[in-house]
Formats: C-alpha cells, sequence, structure tokens
C-alpha cells in the first residue's frame, strides 16, 4: 500500500562540487591513459577556425571587424543547432562539476564523491582516485557533500578540485592525472564550493566556512614526467598549506551565512568576485595575498549559487532562485537590466560567458541563451514559407534535457508519490567551442533524491 505523501525535502545546494563509496559507475574503470588527438587536416569547423586564429592574434591587434562579427554570427546561431545525446553515467549521484580535458574526455565530480573521466564517444566512464589527508578527518559522520568544482589552469597542466575530504583542495597533473599536491588540515574547515585559478600555479577556493584561501604551487612539485610512488606502488603528493586566507565579512541581515558559494576571477582587472549565500558580492584585488576592496548587496538574494565573468564585457553574472544579475564594480549605477529566468522558481544552476552570449542552466532541465548586447533571451526561428527566410517566432529559444536515471528508492515513493518523470537540474555545463559541443549534467533538484543527468550536444 503506497505511504501518504509528507513534507518534501529541500532542494539541492549543489551547483556548480581514494576510497570513494558512491554507486558503482557504468563502463570500464582502470587507469586514465592519455589518448594522442589527431588533428584534423581539413575538416575543421568554422568556429574552430575563427578560435585558432583568435589564440594565435593573442597580444596583437586582435581580429579584424568582418571576422570578429562572423565568430559572433557563428556563436548566436549555434543553439537551436544543437541536438542531444545522453550519456549512461549507472547509478552515480547528482554531476556537479565538469571540464573538458581534450576534444573527447570530460572530467566530472558528483555528489556522492566521485572523480571519473567520461569519454563522450564510446560512453566509457575512468575513475580517478581521490587524494587523502594526512590524518583522520570524519570525527564523526557527516553528510554527504561530493564535488562541488572542477577548475582547470590556463595553460591546462594542472586540475584542481575536492579531495577524499571535501573540506581538501586536490590538485592533479595533466593529461595524465597523475596527483601533485593536497590542500588539507591547514585550510578549510568546511566544504570547498568553489575554486577559480589565478595564474598557471596560483588558485583559489572558497569555502562553507566563510572563507577563502589561496594556494600556490611550487614547480618542483610537478615538474617531473611521473608521479612518486611509495614502496606500495602507491602514489606520493605532497602537502601543502594556503598562503594567504580572508574571511567573508558578516553581514547584518544574515550574519551567519556567510558561506562562499563561487568564485569567479578577471584576469584583466587581476581581481577576484565571490559570491555568499547571505546574498552578497565581494571584490578583492589579486595578487600575493587578497586585498578586499568591496561588498555588494545583490538585488536578489534567493539561492545564489553561481558566478561567471567576462573579460571582454568587464562584467560579472550572478544566477540566483529566479533572475541573473550582471555586476560591473567600476559603473555606480548597473546598465544591464537582470534577466529573469521564469522557470518555475527551481532556479539558476549553472552559467558561462561565450562573447556576449551568456548560457544559463535551470532547475527545471532546461537550457536558455541570452544576448548581452540586445538584452534578451535569443529566440527560435519560425518555419520558412518557400519565398522567406526563416525569421524569429517570437518564443524564447530553449533546448530541453533528457530524463537522465533516477532511484525510484524509498524517498521517491514515501516523499513524491511515485512521479514518475523529475526534471533534473542543470548544475554545469561546459563548452568545448573548436569542436562546437556541449556538455551538460547534473540531477534531480530534491536533495533526497538519487539520480544524474549527462548530454553531449552538438
Amino acid at each position: 500500500m503506497r505511504s501518504r505523501k509528507r513534507k518534501a525535502p529541500a532542494i539541492e545546494a549543489g551547483a556548480a562540487s581514494s576510497s570513494s563509496q558512491g554507486s558503482a559507475a557504468a563502463g570500464a574503470e582502470g587507469p586514465l591513459l592519455p589518448k594522442k588527438q589527431k588533428r584534423p587536416a581539413t575538416r575543421r569547423s568554422l568556429v574552430h577556425y575563427l578560435k585558432g586564429r583568435e589564440v594565435g592574434a593573442r597580444g596583437g591587434a586582435g581580429l579584424s571587424g568582418s571576422e570578429g562579427e562572423l565568430r559572433g554570427y557563428a556563436v548566436q546561431k549555434l543553439p537551436e543547432l544543437l541536438r542531444e545525446r545522453e550519456l549512461a553515467l549507472g547509478t552515480l549521484n547528482k554531476v556537479f562539476a565538469s571540464q573538458w580535458l581534450n576534444a573527447r574526455q570530460v572530467v566530472c565530480g558528483t555528489k556522492c564523491n566521485t572523480l571519473f573521466v567520461v569519454d563522450v564517444h564510446s560512453g566509457q566512464i575512468t575513475r580517478i582516485p581521490l587524494l587523502r589527508d594526512r590524518g583522520p578527518w570524519l570525527a564523526r559522520a557527516q553528510p554527504t557533500c561530493g564535488i562541488h568544482a572542477i577548475e582547470l589552469n590556463p595553460s591546462k597542466t594542472l586540475l584542481a578540485t575536492g579531495g577524499e575530504n571535501p573540506n581538501s583542495l586536490a590538485v592533479y597533473q595533466l593529461p595524465t592525472l597523475d596527483p601533485v599536491c593536497l590542500g588539507d588540515r591547514h585550510g578549510h574547515k568546511d566544504w570547498i564550493f568553489t575554486i577559480a585559478w589565478m595564474s598557471d600555479t596560483v588558485a583559489v577556493s572558497g569555502s562553507r566556512d566563510g572563507t577563502v584561501a589561496l594556494w600556490r604551487m611550487d614547480p618542483d612539485m610537478f615538474s617531473g614526467s611521473i608521479a612518486w610512488h611509495n614502496d606500495a606502488g602507491l602514489p606520493v603528493y605532497a602537502h601543502i598549506r594556503p598562503r594567504d586566507t580572508e574571511t567573508i565579512p558578516r553581514s547584518s541581515t544574515s550574519p551567519s551565512n556567510r558561506k562562499v558559494r563561487a568564485l569567479a576571477f578577471s584576469g584583466k582587472n587581476q581581481e577576484l568576485g565571490a559570491v555568499s549565500l547571505d546574498g552578497y558580492f565581494h571584490l578583492w584585488k589579486a595578487r600575493s595575498t587578497l586585498s578586499r576592496l568591496l561588498s555588494i548587496r545583490l538585488p536578489y538574494c534567493r539561492e545564489n549559487v553561481c558566478l561567471t565573468y567576462c573579460d571582454e564585457l568587464s562584467l560579472y553574472a550572478v544566477g540566483s532562485q529566479s533572475h541573473v544579475s550582471f555586476l560591473d564594480p567600476r559603473q555606480r549605477q548597473q546598465n544591464i537590466r537582470p534577466l529573469c529566468s521564469r522557470e518555475g522558481g527551481t532556479g539558476v544552476r549553472s552559467l558561462s560567458f561565450y562573447q556576449h552570449i551568456i548560457t544559463v542552466g535551470t532547475g527545471h532541465g532546461s537550457l536558455l541563451f541570452y544576448d548581452i548586447r540586445a538584452q534578451k533571451f535569443l529566440e527560435e526561428r519560425a518555419s520558412a514559407s518557400p519565398d522567406s527566410s526563416p525569421g524569429p517566432s517570437g518564443r524564447k529559444l530553449k533546448l530541453t534535457c533528457g530524463r537522465g536515471w533516477l532511484n525510484h528508492d524509498d524517498l521517491w515513493v514515501n516523499y513524491f508519490g511515485g512521479i514518475g518523470e523529475f526534471p533534473n537540474a542543470l548544475y554545469t555545463h561546459c563548452y568545448n567551442w573548436p569542436e562546437m559541443k556541449l556538455f551538460v549534467a547534473g540531477g534531480p533538484l530534491p536533495s533526497g533524491l538519487h539520480g544524474n543527468y549527462a548530454g553531449l550536444w552538438s
């Protein structure tokens, strides 16, 4: 007999974060072997070509006007051409973070504290061992936190993420994913929610303990071609401590909720932006230490869980329960009005900038695309008559993601009455622009539900 429905549990806080005891992944498991990528001789996309020109022009005058317009046109047209192919992740629970490693491999972190690489061509999954603290850290059982952040340094030679202890910062060498170092007992006292690289050897982490920590990697730690191993054949890595730790100032409105939820670094201004769950945006000057410049009360204060920065526009974007707010710290009055996602109050769960287009991943399983220059969402194209070209339909362009996998356990039956489908919160997405591909992942929004979604849009 079906149990009577009870009050639903809280929604998941994650957005985009070994003896990992998560459920077994689908596919093969074993050491990750870097694949040698062949460079196509002739079959290269327009975006690939233009992006290559952009990289080649770094430090010069940049793209000419016509080339810049062509690249902007390609970026604006891509979303409506994308088509989904779901990827099976077995019984892993909620993907919180992801990054492309190369043209076919994406590294992901989950709520069940699993770090893995998925081959988007074959679907094969390879688990990566998590780095362990020097001493026992589990004085008592803690609720599952998982891996909320994965970030690659600018040269894509190092990867920073969480350790077996979610309070610790783990750094791996690329492309081998050999362990380099771990920041553990001298760092954060609570879960790491977010990471940003300031340079190839300097990273910053933000934690639920209300602090931001700056870490410097000694090049000697990763100058060798292979990781050190002890007599048992297990990898050996250095243990580091932060060079600087800054505490988020307490707000008068919510003094106990200053958890650092998201970070974004401005290379142009050498500044670090941070969002805390008490509804504030903070800005630091980032040098060898962090020097706080300002704190701003955000216009929408509920569930500010994601942050991104656009160097070209000198603009931060903050995602909240129902809006995306834009901040230029150098302007007293903000000229770009907030956009409303209007996705059933499920919130903005992931954000990314590319040129003037911002991609919004929602808690309702959809992707939206907003044109900053026009200050409006991209629209679907109406069907064209034989005598005319297709024009805007007036309907917001929205990509709806697939069902993914959901564990039909007792909680699902008792609290949700066995509802057949739950939209997946899109906690993470990342573009591979040269290949014109978009990886999207997440899982069910209610915190107690166990499930996952991953898809390749191309």
